[in-house]
């Protein structure tokens, strides 16, 4: 993969396609920026005014390569806290596995209904705590544009993930791939990765894109994931 070239489409086709700020349902906040030291304070200062006026926590997605190099120390004086960093990772689909076993008595589900849904938001909100009820509408609401699935044991759902496709673009996102701690280690996440990337494959996709915590990268590189940066997610009361 020639990285730099990728990455710069990542930028154009998916960072900057929508403008410097995205605010939905369930997420708002700052996704782009084009800043220098002269400007980067006045910018700073314009969103948190501008933000103050939704009355909601907001984000600022910075990205290790974003200027000026001091970015993240100017939100942090901001009054911004971080949370983990994350590395951006990206593969060619054509160069990933679309087949992997499940373990011995699960079975892998789409959310297409209520009760699929119910499922995929009772993993989701388990495994990364909060309330993920706007993702599992979603997933109803627009189905041309996105996939979730889950896996279900005996005993429940034990597993789940979102496949996220953005029209006139080259690429897919991966996204909430988690599992109930008891069932890790069982070749699940594996397993979400290779459906997902079957159904991107299927859709004519050519890259897919993960935002991967420190557990979920090595897994993700070792499946032909490469890194190109990492991005930390700054939060703004």
């Amino acid at each position: 993969m020639d990285r730099d070239y990728v990455l710069a489409e990542f930028e154009r086709q998916i960072r900057r396609a929508d403008g410097e700020v995205l605010i939905e349902d369930d997420w708002a906040g700052v996704v782009a920026s084009d800043l220098d030291e002269a400007t980067a304070d006045g910018a700073i200062a314009g969103h948190v005014a501008r933000f103050a006026e939704l009355g909601r926590e907001w984000e600022w997605k910075h990205y290790s390569y974003d200027k000026p190099a001091d970015l993240a120390d100017r939100l942090l004086a901001a009054g911004f806290t971080p949370e983990p960093t994350e590395a951006l990772l990206v593969a060619v689909i054509d160069e990933l596995p679309t087949e992997a076993a499940l373990p011995a008595g699960t079975t892998l589900l789409s959310v297409t209904d209520e009760e699929t849904v119910e499922m995929f938001v009772k993993v989701h909100n388990e495994v990364f705590g909060g309330d993920y009820s706007a993702v599992g509408r979603k997933l109803l609401e627009d189905k041309e544009n996105q996939r979730g699935f889950v896996v279900v044991a005996d005993e429940g759902p034990v597993s789940c993930a979102r496949v996220e496709f953005t029209p006139g673009t080259d690429f897919a996102g991966l996204w909430g791939c988690g599992t109930l701690a008891q069932w890790r280690g069982r070749g699940l996440f594996r397993a979400l990765v290779a459906h997902g990337t079957r159904a991107a494959k299927d859709a004519g996709f050519r890259y897919f894109q993960a935002d991967a915590s420190d557990d979920s990268s090595p897994i993700l590189q070792r499946l032909g994931f490469v890194q190109l940066a990492t991005t930390t997610p700054f939060i703004h009361p």
